[in-house]
């Protein structure tokens, strides 16, 4: 699949929002901890990339050490011991902002990049794979790709599948073909970036120039090492509830943020929200209350869950940007204009459904009761 891209606007955005980034982050502290990547931006994705090139690092760092032609790094007490230092220090990750930057503009366009092109990426991906250690090489970066991830998914522990790079590639392209169609929408895939700064699909699209499936390639993971660390961590790291980094002297809410134009109901299908408010105003709720601050902080963690798996193919990027923006409404009709444009249709939401219907109720608590 062929992208036609505008390289010169992605490198810019990418520039644009890791700047505003570390200014809100680097205002109050002067190093980032692993931890404190992983809770970064409200993109997973863009999260875990940055973690990913660290990985990346750390491996060039105990090549280099392995490359030493005085030692043997071969023998036993001497694998346990370097193995057990690079754990540990892998576990103390402390990052200035002058190599957080340029990391983190990488992983923005590398996001998008995925976001719009899965193919082209994954392939992309393959191609850096070590010759004859393709599955080995998807099987260790799994835990970083947390979009589209279904499209590699299945290739992963397949024993004996695809010694050649060739039928990785085509089996890629074969797969999308046939799951497009139940992949997470690109525009609230990229709307999760918005909460920095907006990114403009349109302006993305209109270059004459191929798209460059990775703009920055990585260099090549080196030999696969026995590893405990805060990188094998990741795996079944779960999604950060903090959704915004420490509070800065110069927040991003002080920054002018273009407000999106909300359509509202027509009457042409999707949710009426004169039929809900008329609904919810019927049927009683014992004790129902109105909502207080942000809708966010009211999911409970069992809402959560549910919405996340039943409402957004399992994205918890999804659920706090959709959460975040119904917060950003003046009514609930623009509200429900915002769910029936972004989510009924893009998520193929059946509206009659108990979850659709509880995420609605809350809909109605923040701005009715």
């Amino acid at each position: 699949m062929t992208i036609q891209i505008n390289s010169n606007y992605l490198e810019n955005y990418a520039q644009d929002y890791a700047t505003t980034v570390c200014d809100q982050f680097f205002a109050a502290r002067q190093y980032m901890t692993g931890q404190d990547i992983v809770q970064l931006t409200n993109s997973t994705q863009v999260n875990f990339f940055i973690i990913k090139r660290l990985f990346e690092l750390w491996q060039e760092e105990l090549a280099k050490l392995k490359s030493n032609p005085y030692f043997d790094y071969r023998d036993v007490s001497v694998h346990e011991a370097l193995t057990q230092f690079m754990n540990v220090l892998s576990k103390r990750i402390k990052v200035e902002r002058e190599h957080l930057q340029p990391l983190l503009e990488i992983a923005v366009q590398q996001a998008i990049v995925l976001a719009t092109d899965p193919v082209g990426f994954y392939q992309n991906e393959v191609r850096k794979a070590p010759e004859n250690q393709i599955n080995e090489y998807l099987k260790e970066n799994k835990k970083y790709y947390k979009w589209h991830s279904q499209a590699i998914t299945f290739l992963i522990d397949k024993a004996g599948f695809g010694h050649d790079e060739g039928a990785y590639i085509r089996a890629i392209a074969a797969n999308y073909q046939a799951i497009e169609d139940s992949m997470e929408s690109v525009n609230l895939l990229v709307a999760t970036l918005g909460e920095v700064k907006p990114f403009d699909l349109d302006t993305y699209f209109q270059s004459e120039s191929p798209a460059e499936n990775s703009p920055s390639p990585a260099p090549e993971p080196s030999e696969e090492e026995n590893k405990s660390s805060f990188f094998d961590q990741m795996e079944n790291e779960p999604e950060p509830v903090t959704e915004r980094v420490q509070e800065p002297a110069k927040p991003l809410e002080e920054q002018p943020k273009p407000k999106p134009v909300i359509p509202v109901y027509t009457g042409n299908g999707g949710l009426d929200p004169d039929e809900l408010r008329a609904k919810f105003e019927t049927l009683s709720y014992k004790g129902m209350k109105g909502i207080m601050g942000e809708l966010g902080e009211n999911v409970a963690i069992n809402q959560r869950f549910m919405f996340t798996k039943e409402l957004f193919d399992g994205n918890a990027d999804l659920l706090r940007h959709a959460l975040k923006s119904i917060d950003q409404c003046g009514s609930f009709d623009e509200a429900i204009g915002l769910v029936n444009s972004r989510y009924v249709s893009e998520l193929d939401w059946s509206p009659n459904t108990e979850p659709v219907q509880e995420f609605l109720l809350l809909v109605y608590r923040k701005f009715e009761v």
